[in-house]
């Protein structure tokens, strides 16, 4: 999370979503840098609202404005699925090493997935958990130059982004009664990204 004092904006995190890469190039711009532990780094916006705000205007800010992006569910759960496949958590819980990407969404869709398909909601991270938007300004990933743009206006600055976390290419499989499943089951997180710009 990324909070700029002068331009009242608070980047939000939303895990999978590019965020590694604009924090390595906005840091230096930011006044405040929460990075660490990964639970502060990827604040959703209701901490953010019973947190982060009020200690900003107890220090005198006012006005501040949300902004994120979000990934189209299919590709932000696949993102999930191929960063989970890595060596390091072989035998861990949260591994997706021998689950295959139709096993990985159909557990997701469940009420209580599995550990290693327990990844979180992104309308859940922008919303108030009754289907309102809270974040100001919604962007997709698939448009990220908007995003991109919009950050470059409101910081007056030119952005340049690295590549960095970015999770190995692997096919996403995905049956057509899986996805009907998922598009049923986790209708909130469609909703959200086709609210998105």
């Amino acid at each position: 999370m990324l909070v700029f004092w002068k331009e009242r904006l608070i980047l939000l995190a939303v895990p999978k979503t590019g965020t590694t890469a604009l924090e390595g190039a906005l840091a230096p711009r930011a006044q405040m840098v929460l990075r660490d532990p990964p639970e502060i780094k990827h604040a959703p916006i209701y901490r953010i609202r019973r947190f982060v705000l009020p200690m900003i205007e107890a220090c005198g800010g006012e006005g501040f404005e949300t902004v994120a992006v979000l990934r189209e569910p299919v590709d932000w759960l696949g993102s999930w699925w191929r960063y989970r496949r890595r060596a390091d958590l072989d035998g861990h819980p949260n591994s997706t090493r021998g689950v295959s990407f139709d096993a990985f969404v159909d557990e997701y869709a469940k009420g209580k997935p599995a550990p290693f398909a327990n990844v979180g909601s992104q309308a859940r991270f922008v919303g108030d958990g009754a289907g309102r938007i809270e974040v100001d300004h919604l962007f997709r990933y698939e448009t990220f130059d908007r995003f991109t743009a919009f950050l470059e206006e409101r910081l007056s600055m030119r952005i340049e982004l690295p590549l960095l976390n970015v999770s190995p290419v692997h096919p996403l499989d995905l049956s057509p009664r899986v996805e009907a499943k998922l598009r049923r089951k986790r209708a909130a997180e469609f909703a959200v990204w086709e609210a998105a710009s």
